[in-house]
């Protein structure tokens, strides 16, 4: 495995695991607001992307499809932490505060699930048809690829989330809206960065 392969794969597993627990914020940026899942989950979008320009699509699915291992790994660590007795000595107000931050509902952890992986699967897919033979545009198919997941991702999550429950259509046009934004201020100068870094890094191992 090339080290570039190796690196962004351990990373991609601490995202997929750390966006669930970041969620449960929601932070202002500006006048936009968004749960604040949205930074590692854009970070999944950036490693897919780069892993798909740097080693095929093959290995960026099988990239997407290996973080199921951890998401649902920490989903069954975190029930089993929520369903244990608590220790008397423990501070009373994370007592409190600890199921209402990892506490999901059976609901919301079905949704993640769906959402990451349709979302995810669909940003290799764009990104990779949108390829060129001379790796041109690499800024413009990261961009397209990550806007049209993080769409997808939004209407998903949310619809699976709380369709019946509450009114969605103002959230989920204020978090895709939000998501947009930042895939198109971010995303292709992150992708365009990390395929540079991630070809260093095969660079140096074949010569080390």
């Amino acid at each position: 495995m090339s080290r570039s392969l190796f690196i962004f794969s351990i990373f991609y597993g601490g995202m997929v695991c750390i966006a669930g627990v970041l969620g449960a914020k929601q932070v202002a940026l500006g006048p936009l607001a968004v749960e604040a899942g949205i930074f590692p989950f854009l970070l999944l979008v950036i490693m897919s992307s780069a892993v798909s320009e740097l080693h095929g699509k093959e290995r960026a699915d099988q990239l997407v499809r290996f973080g199921f291992i951890p998401l649902i790994a920490s989903i069954f660590l975190i029930q089993l932490v929520l369903a244990l007795p608590v220790d008397e000595g423990m501070y009373p107000p994370a007592v409190e505060a600890f199921p209402i931050i990892l506490g999901q509902s059976g609901r919301m952890m079905i949704a993640g699930l769906i959402s990451y992986g349709l979302s995810q699967t669909l940003n290799v897919y764009v990104f990779a048809r949108l390829a060129r033979p001379d790796g041109r545009l690499l800024w413009l198919r990261a961009g397209i690829a990550s806007v049209l997941s993080q769409v997808l991702d939004t209407i998903l999550f949310i619809s699976i989330s709380f369709y019946g429950e509450r009114e969605i259509a103002d959230l989920m046009v204020g978090q895709m809206t939000t998501k947009i934004v930042l895939s198109v201020l971010l995303v292709p100068l992150l992708v365009t960065a990390l395929v540079k870094f991630g070809r260093n890094l095969d660079r140096a191992g074949q010569s080390a």
